[in-house]
């Protein structure tokens, strides 16, 4: 099957897209704490872009605490979800375009305080260079962005390697890529690591906060695994939460969050 687009499969899983979230608590876990770390950064009548905000679950939680959100995709279908949701919270200061994260031009003269972006919707292109480009152009100085990106490397799918999957295990380290499935859909999805992010942001950004997202907790496609050892969860949990920031872990995990500030 020749590779689709990361659009074509995530508009095909928008209609489901709340329900999957909503069965998986490993995917809660994650969201709890990144929202915990942009919201660090955020305060009431802040405007605030979503890039590849999806079906607006993390739109419509900061727009509740009093935000002002820009929630942008590039999925026709998540569009289409937003829409319906901004049409739910008539009273919520919230604003649906449809712009993909490559197309940032599009928003014109607007100006944001903060900026945000879940789940590794940016490793959807070989192209985070012009995304970052785009990030700051619209971003005010003093103002931040709050990234969740899959790095190069999640200890859970190098262990896979001891069950013989060496595919699994070494398919974040290569230069092109690799093939996800999402609906039935194929695309191409890239890896990066904190460094490329820095380095592309340039000089004028400091990290605030930066953290390691399922590294020692299982990542959100093992379901269950919070039901079946709940008593071994707590202690990952646990030293996950005490050490996710340390140098080294926090560049792996399944994805890693960081949060920068613009000095300039």
């Amino acid at each position: 099957m020749a590779l689709g687009t990361a659009t074509t499969a995530f508009s095909a899983q928008s209609s489901v897209f709340d329900a999957i979230d909503a069965a998986n608590p490993l995917i809660g876990w994650v969201r709890d704490r990144v929202r915990q770390q942009a919201l660090a950064a955020m305060k009431p009548g802040d405007n605030v872009l979503e890039l590849n905000a999806g079906t607006g679950i993390d739109s419509v939680y900061f727009a509740e605490r009093g935000m002002q959100v820009c929630a942008t995709d590039g999925a026709s279908g998540m569009v289409q979800q937003l829409r319906a949701k901004q049409a739910l919270h008539p009273h919520l200061a919230l604003d649906v375009i449809p712009c993909s994260f490559l197309e940032l031009e599009r928003l014109g003269d607007r100006r944001f305080q903060h900026v945000f972006s879940n789940f590794g919707g940016l490793n959807c292109t070989d192209r985070l260079d012009l995304v970052l480009k785009g990030l700051d152009r619209l971003l005010h100085v003093g103002g931040t962005c709050t990234l969740v990106i899959m790095p190069r490397w999640s200890p859970w799918e190098l262990l896979s390697a001891f069950a013989g999957n060496l595919r699994l295990a070494t398919r974040r380290w290569r230069k092109s890529g690799a093939e996800a499935w999402v609906e039935g859909v194929p695309f191409q999805c890239h890896y990066y690591s904190p460094r490329y992010v820095l380095r592309h942001l340039g000089p004028g950004y400091t990290v605030e906060a930066h953290r390691a997202l399922s590294f020692f907790v299982p990542p959100p496609y093992k379901e269950g695994f919070m039901d079946r050892w709940p008593f071994t969860f707590r202690v990952l949990e646990r030293i996950e939460d005490s050490i996710a920031h340390w140098p080294l872990i926090r560049s792996g995990g399944d994805h890693f969050v960081i949060t920068l500030r613009k000095l300039r």
